[in-house]
């Protein structure tokens, strides 16, 4: 059509549609229509800021700023955050929406929303003048806007409202006035010239919204009746193109019977049209909507793996390949349709959840903790903890499991199990598994027995036994944990070779400040563990000498695909070496006799069926105990530990876990967090191998003869270490 001839061909249109009666009436029908054809064909070769400022002296500053051109970006996409079975463990959106192609789309339902919106669509070009002349008359006359847009006018109208940048620029995208019409107008015909039908209709059915937190077709097929697009049937897709004029009024979960009508008008017009026949809309008509809803949960909070979801979100606002800022990376993860493949295993997650919440009440004043760590790899296996996630009472965001930066925990002091870290410096400095001490049950080590990697001394240290007094050599130290045996082991393989170990193995640790006075990590007391660390650095610690001597960074995610399944990331195992594979395979030999009878965990029930290692931990006031235990394939810390109100640590003695008072004999590393470890790793190990460790010929005991307590844990002693644990 020439555009002179515009102006001819609305006047034809407007004169089959009612006059205005109000406002306007004196004018004139032929001055009505004058003034009417001229608008829009100003709409078409004005340009857009001139036109706009001339036809309204209330068009906002931002209806002027809007793009006078639609930019080509995507829609907002669902994120789906996957286990390491493909299974889904969380989504992340702003809007619940993934495109489809059109030709995965039922033809039924492509034919049911061009019914009801657009009967037209195909065969007129962009403006259905008959509707626009409507609405525009309408508009005119009393100044509410009213139905007659097109396809592509609506198509427009949504593109313009999500590509708003402000909240200002949402409302002029929105607002009641024929100027904003007209734009949109302008618009539409520049987006068919651009764009095919087939091309638009998809678009628009991608776009639209449905309801009920649903964007889009997919969306909307799947969370009302469980289906795919493509598998919609007709009074479905009925149901569905009924929505888009208003979906709150007609959603057919909160509303059913106004959704019941709305689809069978959907179904009277199809039959009108001659798209279905009149009986098949009459029988539809009679049978009732049959939602079959499917939830779409946004974030971690509903999650089989709640907490393990939201330290991957965590982490992957900081991932600098999802963009430069936070903001950055919020956005993509909310917006960009992404697939995160991470390393979580649904089935240890299910034996974690389990453990926790089995020995710990959600409303206990303390928290059971469990991370799971492949040996190898570093591959974030699980995380869980007590208290399920939320604000209600027994509930927290802060995850406990991780390191503060990921779950605002600052941790907790990890007790003997740091005792691992003295042995495997030891080792590393040549010091034999054979290397024995007479080990009081107490014993006052002088200043100036330690020293920083700076060479400056540290202070006294006053450190007393729990577990037995006498002759000890490496194995029956670590196994035993004997707290003077390791002060005497620490001294000789040095404190600064001590603290670098642990730091090799991924444990936080502090350089001293001078002009504070601070000696950070560097204190006597380090070797019983009076660092705050998570279970996480802790299972990833232990799965060092679990590979031989690697230490690998822990890994919870595998792989970022963007929205067209290219890869943005694809991870690798970040290991390096901590130790000789001849010192881990000491060290696990010596831990494996914690699994072995006589030893300290294996008394409490927490032996497997496959070779495994362990190590107990418990710190002062028994404010937490810890069994951190590992097999070839696999290391898992378990703690228990007692928080206040505000999370931060308490003691334990006194408390009740599950009803069941505390008592200080009972405060254990292998006596409390021990059965957490097994009821977790009693499920865990039926899908392990019964890998081996590498065998290593340990020495025998001394001869010397015991004296003192000899307990069956590493128990607090009454004596303190400097910010130490006394186990």
């Amino acid at each position: 059509m020439a555009w002179q001839d515009m102006g001819d061909s609305i006047k034809k249109v407007a004169e089959s549609e009612p006059r205005p009666t109000s406002k306007l009436g004196a004018i004139g029908s032929i001055a009505w229509l004058s003034v009417l054809a001229g608008v829009i064909v100003a709409a078409i070769f004005v340009p857009g800021t001139a036109f706009l400022a001339s036809t309204s002296n209330k068009v906002s500053k931002d209806v002027v700023d809007l793009p006078l051109a639609l930019q080509d970006l995507p829609n907002p996409q669902t994120t789906r955050l996957i286990a390491s079975n493909g299974k889904r463990v969380a989504y992340f959106y702003q809007e619940n929406r993934q495109d489809v192609p059109l030709k995965k789309i039922a033809p039924v339902m492509q034919t049911a929303i061009i019914s009801i919106e657009d009967y037209r669509f195909y065969e007129h070009g962009a403006l259905d003048l008959k509707g626009t002349l409507r609405a525009l008359m309408n508009n005119a006359s009393d100044g509410n806007t009213q139905g007659g847009s097109s396809i592509t006018q609506q198509l427009v109208k949504l593109t313009l409202v999500q590509q708003a940048t402000t909240k200002e620029q949402r409302a002029a995208a929105t607002e009641v006035s024929t100027a904003r019409k007209i734009r949109e107008l302008k618009l539409a015909i520049n987006y068919e010239k651009k764009y095919s039908k087939d091309e638009i209709l998809e678009h628009y059915l991608n776009i639209a919204y449905f309801g009920d937190g649903a964007y889009g077709i997919r969306a909307a097929a799947y969370h009302y009746f469980s289906v795919s697009p493509d598998k919609l049937s007709t009074a479905q897709a009925a149901t569905l193109a009924g929505l888009v004029q208003n979906p709150e009024q007609f959603n057919p979960r909160i509303y059913p019977e106004r959704a019941l009508q709305r689809r069978n008008t959907v179904l009277g017009v199809m039959a009108r049209l001659g798209k279905i026949p009149e009986a098949e809309a009459e029988e539809l008509s009679a049978t009732p909507i049959g939602l079959k809803i499917t939830s779409f949960p946004n974030g971690c909070v509903d999650s089989e793996a709640a907490f393990s979801c939201d330290y991957i979100r965590r982490y992957l606002l900081q991932e600098p390949a999802l963009g430069e800022t936070v903001k950055e990376r919020q956005a993509m993860l909310e917006r960009g349709g992404l697939t995160i493949k991470t390393n979580i295993d649904l089935s240890m997650q299910k034996a974690v959840n389990k453990a926790v919440t089995k020995y710990v009440g959600d409303t206990d004043k303390a928290i059971g903790s469990l991370a799971l760590v492949e040996p190898g790899t570093g591959k974030v296996r699980a995380i869980g903890q007590s208290r399920s996630m939320g604000k209600g009472k027994g509930e927290t965001y802060i995850n406990f499991s991780v390191p503060r930066r990921y779950g605002d925990s600052n941790g907790f002091q990890a007790g003997s199990t740091f005792k691992m870290f003295t042995a495997a410096a030891a080792l590393e400095d040549g010091i034999p598994a054979s290397k024995s001490y007479n080990s009081p049950q107490t014993m006052r080590i002088p200043t100036g027995t330690y020293f920083d990697c700076d060479g400056n001394g540290t202070g006294q240290w006053e450190v007393k036994n729990s577990t037995g007094a006498g002759g000890f050599n490496m194995v029956t130290g670590l196994r035993r944990s004997v707290n003077t045996y390791f002060a005497q082991l620490e001294r000789d393989a040095g404190l600064c070779e001590t603290v670098k170990m642990a730091k090799r193995m991924g444990i936080p640790t502090a350089e001293p400040d001078i002009d504070k006075g601070s000696p950070g990590s560097y204190i006597p007391s380090f070797t019983l563990g009076p660092i705050d660390v998570s279970p996480l650095d802790m299972a990833a610690a232990y799965a060092t000498p679990a590979a031989g001597g690697m230490y690998c960074e822990p890994a919870p995610v595998a792989e970022i695909l963007d929205r067209s399944g290219k890869t943005i990331k694809k991870y690798k195992p970040e290991c390096k070496r901590a130790m000789s594979k001849k010192t881990a395979a000491t060290i696990n030999a010596i831990l494996v006799g914690l699994q072995q009878p006589g030893g300290f965990g294996y008394s409490n029930g927490t032996g497997l069926s496959i070779p495994s290692a362990a190590k107990t931990g418990t710190t002062n006031d028994s404010k937490a105990v810890w069994y951190t235990g590992y097999t070839p394939e696999i290391s898992a810390a378990s703690m228990i530990a007692g928080i206040n109100k505000k999370g931060q640590p308490a003691g334990l003695v006194g408390t009740t876990l599950r009803g069941t008072p505390v008592s200080f004999s009972q405060a254990g590393g292998s006596s409390l967090a021990g059965p957490q470890w097994k009821a977790a790793m009693g499920e865990i190990e039926k899908s392990l191998t019964p890998a081996k460790f590498d065998s290593v010929t340990l020495p025998s005991a001394p001869r010397a003869t015991k004296k003192g307590g000899g307990g069956d844990d590493d128990r607090p002693g009454r004596g303190r270490g400097r910010g130490g644990d006394d186990d």
